[in-house]
């Protein structure tokens, strides 16, 4: 098969045919030696028929280097006639060849051949008389070329003197043109030019192009040079890039930054007071260079004014119905809260505006407080975030590091109002009462500025320097315990006991939520696994014990698991019961006993009632005692309030010796020991007055306690009871406990309300004002009445403490107690 080419007319010399090598990137021109390495088979095999045969090779440029396997129209139609000097193999299988250029050749013919081009070449004939013309045109070229060299250090000098000997034009165009920077579309312009007197006129017009560009790098390098005054390297390419930008007339990328910034500045909404802040930094920005750290710090600062929410509000849902339906599907109970939430919708549908509504969440662990504010923000319609402040002890967490600083940054309040773009969120702020102060500052004060209604619409941001406005936020904070929120901080709030939950609510919140919650996280479907109410039941008394939910959570989901590994290796449409009998297989043995605190009433031992961060619990307090010098011992850890109560039950007992039967002086001869079990907890307050007032009179008059009441109460020393706090959490402890009487202060009355009526159902609350009535209702007595008018005289302290009754002895009259005929 044979290809012909288009450009068959002037045909200069002889032709021959010849092997054709494509070069990629490059023009080979006559009189120079070129180093390439190839890879293309075809073209190595090219080479090695060129040099086998020791005829010439034709040295063609590609049309596109891309092509791999390139055809006769991917190849231009004239190139360079050359010879193999050296042929050197590779291990890769790559050759390295040493080619030297000729004579200019047209391509004629391309005959078909499958291992390489072969084509017939015919030789181009150049022909150049020695005019005056030609003789001021190579001058001029040798002028040009060495002003060229002299701006240009790549070239050495030596290449001046060596082309200025040069009488040949055509010798002299082909060894200038190595030397230009040009592209390869006009070097094969140049290698097409047959006349060397037109091809040194454009070379001259090459050269002189080159020089233009040439002497502007040169002012430029003149114009930084003297820009630059004792400064680093780094700042002196900074403006050579920046004179280069200048001088082609170009927007850089700071520029365009720049102008991104300030479309972005117009298109905001903000005060007049950040917008003016954001113009004089943006002013600041364009004086500076783009890479300096100061550039950095300022397009930082931008950046959080540009992206803060200043006036952009999510529009609130003001269905109240609607809202009502979405907090009761998330949570069962905390009716106060829900209230609350309703309330503020229903003022916000009748004003239109209102400030956010400041809560303070506080009861134990488990109630549902952190997911009840992402439920506010459902309801509401607004957007949630939450901020965790337990551990907390830096103020700049909270107001922000000044920008002084490196890496500084704006406080979490304003992060998190740049995380919702929203200017009125439902804003979290977890575990409040677990912050912490030390010399960098007391974070809890920084938040009074924040969770105060009149200030907070001109809260102050270290980093930002600038009023914020929280006023339209909705805060709602969470804290376990009030003792270590300080008292300025509790003012701003709203404060919403949330207590722990009742049986009945347990049962409900289980059966509604837990269950279906880890069926679903578990992988199981809603026939794989049944629980009745009394397997709840079960778990929540003899599995658990808490204010709140999350164990019991834990012990459904260990449930399921183990119903998992059933439902896998049996049958997938298997069916589970569990029944409260059949919780030992899945939970084991269980972890608590349900019922009354002590299983018979004990001497010396009364059921007091305390209230902790992780709810109500029952308080066993003991008491023994035993010979001495009337040295009190308290155990059990406790804190100094506790201690102080003990004395002064201690000191009432004392006032009412004669009332109780005792000798004024039996103190004196004896030590009293108040043990409180369970000695690795600490435990303080002053709720356990009457409980150790009882345990006390208890133990010196050998009487013995009621072991299904309970108790609390502050004691004065003339035998008042004041009231104490944590009331409902305290019954429901009692309740979970077995307990059926409760002794509780008359001034803690108003607190009945918020205890639930069906815990109200099954405990008794008796009311005191006096101590003597404690002890009428906690004492087993036959005939209270009688044994307050007429006690019986206590001579033996020390006789077996377990004993309902005191031990007589028959034969130390001395030391013998008469019995007891109140006694039950």
């Amino acid at each position: 098969m044979l290809f012909r080419n288009d450009k068959k007319d002037g045909r200069d010399g002889h032709s021959e045919m010849v092997p054709l090598l494509p070069l990629r990137e490059l023009i080979v021109f006559p009189h120079e030696v070129y180093p390439i390495f190839v890879g293309r088979q075809k073209s190595i095999k090219a080479l090695e028929a060129a040099e086998i045969s020791k005829k010439p090779i034709l040295l063609v440029a590609q049309k596109d280097a891309r092509v791999a396997d390139p055809t006769p129209s991917d190849i231009y139609p004239i190139g360079t006639l050359g010879v193999v000097v050296q042929l050197l193999r590779l291990p890769d299988g790559t050759v390295k060849a040493l080619l030297e250029g000729k004579k200019r050749a047209r391509i004629l013919k391309y005959f078909a051949d499958d291992e390489y081009f072969q084509v017939e070449a015919e030789e181009i004939e150049e022909v150049c008389d020695r005019t005056a013309e030609i003789e001021a045109l190579m001058r001029t070229v040798n002028s040009t070329f060495d002003n060229y060299v002299r701006l240009n250090k790549k070239i050495p000098p030596e290449m001046v003197t060596s082309l200025a000997a040069v009488d040949d034009p055509a010798y002299l165009a082909d060894k200038l043109v190595g030397h230009l920077g040009i592209k390869l579309e006009d070097k094969q312009a140049l290698l097409e030019c047959v006349s060397p007197a037109e091809r040194l006129e454009k070379i001259l017009g090459y050269m002189r192009s080159e020089l233009e560009i040439l002497e502007v790098e040169k002012r430029i390098r003149s114009r930084v040079k003297k820009q630059m005054e004792k400064t680093q390297k780094e700042y002196y390419l900074n403006e050579q890039m920046r004179a280069i930008q200048k001088e082609l007339g170009e927007k850089d990328e700071f520029k365009n930054e720049i102008q991104e910034l300030e479309e972005k500045l117009r298109q905001k909404k903000m005060p007049a007071e950040a917008r003016e802040k954001c113009e004089r930094e943006i002013k600041k920005l364009k004086m500076m260079s783009p890479m300096s750290a100061e550039a950095t710090v300022v397009r930082n600062y931008l950046d959080w004014f540009l992206a803060l929410p200043w006036f952009e509000y999510t529009e609130d849902k003001l269905d109240i119905k609607e809202a009502e339906r979405t907090l009761e599907e998330d949570h069962y109970g905390l009716e106060k809260v829900k209230q609350r939430i309703l309330e503020y919708l229903a003022v916000q549908t009748l004003v239109g505006q209102m400030k956010g509504p400041i809560l303070c969440l506080v009861g134990p662990p488990g109630v549902g407080k952190t997911s009840l504010g992402k439920s506010i923000g459902r309801a509401t319609g607004r957007k949630f975030v939450r901020v965790s402040l337990g551990g907390v002890r830096d103020e700049a967490e909270i107001r922000g590091h000044r920008r002084t600083y490196i890496g500084a940054l704006p406080g979490k309040v304003i992060q998190s109002m740049r995380r919702a773009a929203s200017g009125n969120p439902v804003m979290l702020l977890d575990e409040v009462d677990k912050m912490s102060t030390d010399f960098r500052g007391d974070p809890s004060s920084a938040l009074l500025e924040v969770l105060d209604p009149e200030q907070n619409c001109n809260f102050n941001d270290h980093y930002l320097d600038c009023d914020y406005d929280l006023s339209k936020v909705m805060f709602i904070t969470t804290a376990n315990t009030l003792d270590r929120i300080p008292r300025p901080l509790q003012d701003r709030m709203e404060i919403i006991r949330i207590p722990g939950y009742t049986e009945n609510e347990k049962l409900n919140i289980a059966r509604r939520y837990l269950v279906r919650k880890q069926r679903e996280a578990n992988g199981l479907k809603d026939e794989n696994v049944d629980f009745s109410d009394a397997a709840l039941l079960g778990i929540i008394r003899r599995y658990t014990r808490e204010a709140g939910v999350r164990n019991l959570e834990r012990e459904i989901a260990s449930v399921c698991r183990k119903v998992a590994v059933e439902v896998v290796k049996n049958d997938r449409n298997a069916s589970v019961k569990v029944s409260s009998s059949s919780l030992s297989k899945f939970l084991g043995p269980p972890r608590h006993r349900y019922g009354i605190a002590e299983v018979e009433p004990q001497i010396g031992v009364s059921t007091g009632l305390a209230w902790t961060e992780m709810g109500g619990e029952l308080l066993s307090i003991e008491v023994t005692v035993l010979p001495g010098r009337g040295k009190l011992t308290v155990t059990g850890q406790l804190g100094d309030v506790m201690q102080e109560s003990a004395q002064a039950a201690l000191s009432y007992v004392r006032s009412r010796a004669a009332t109780l039967g005792l000798k004024s002086d039996f103190y004196q001869k004896i030590d009293i020991h108040i043990h409180i079990p369970e000695g690795s907890i600490p435990k303080d307050g002053p709720s356990a007055g009457i409980t150790l007032a009882t345990a006390l009179v208890s133990a010196l008059c050998r009487v013995p306690v009621r072991n299904d009441l309970a108790m609390t109460g502050e004691i004065t020393l003339r035998g008042r009871v004041l009231p104490i706090g944590g009331l409902k959490e305290k019954v429901l402890a009692a309740h979970r406990g077995g307990i059926r009487t409760i002794l509780i202060p008359k001034e803690n009355e108003k607190d009945i309300e918020e205890i639930a009526p069906q815990i109200l159902k099954h405990v008794t609350l008796v009311q005191v004002e006096h101590m003597d009535q404690v002890l009428r209702n906690a004492l087993v007595l036959s005939d209270p009445e009688a044994f307050f008018k007429q006690p019986p005289p206590v001579e033996n302290l020390f006789a077996d403490q377990t004993e309902k009754r005191p031990l007589i002895d028959e034969d130390d009259d001395d030391t013998a107690i008469a019995p007891n005929p109140n006694l039950s």
